[in-house]
């Protein structure tokens, strides 16, 4: 369960998605947060690049994994508006940042755009304890889970 004091930092990651949205990218947003509760950097997905690798929460593991030492990273949270791939808890993991939290799960994801006629993606979704599973993992929160679904409604049905 979420402390009321982290809602902040998730409704900054819907925000952030919003903007991926608004700059006609995949609506996905994450935020970095230190152990005394400092936002220490944030994105927004730029799969829209041509990437497809260049996730908000694999940018935020590289950037700690340069900014940050192996302590500090073990101490700090990502917030995210959807749970983590594969490559990106991969990537948590192997920087050794501490605890996830996240909005809408993958499962609900999946969900959300297999209702909406959307093809699967070609890597697997699974849950983040699946890749990192000795990583603290907190989601989804209902509160937000609604946005980000209409986020996504919005990203693959535009008027």
């Amino acid at each position: 369960m979420i402390a009321p004091t982290e809602l902040p930092y998730l409704r900054r990651c819907v925000e952030l998605a919003t903007r991926a949205l608004e700059v006609g990218d995949e609506p996905f947003g994450s935020v970095l947060v230190s152990g005394d509760g400092a936002v220490l950097a944030e994105d927004h997905n730029r799969v829209a690049s041509g990437d497809r690798t260049r996730h908000p929460e694999f940018a935020l593991a590289r950037w700690s994994a340069e900014h940050l030492t192996p302590e500090q990273r073990a101490a700090a949270t990502v917030y995210t508006s959807g749970e983590h791939c594969p490559m990106c808890a991969a990537a948590h993991a192997w920087v050794g940042l501490g605890r996830i939290v996240y909005a809408a799960s993958s499962a609900q994801l999946a969900g959300w755009l297999s209702e909406l006629g959307v093809p699967a993606p070609p890597v697997r979704t699974l849950p983040i304890g699946e890749i990192a599973p000795d990583v603290i993992v907190e989601g989804p929160v209902p509160e937000l889970a609604e946005e980000v679904r209409e986020l996504h409604r919005r990203f693959h049905t535009p008027i």
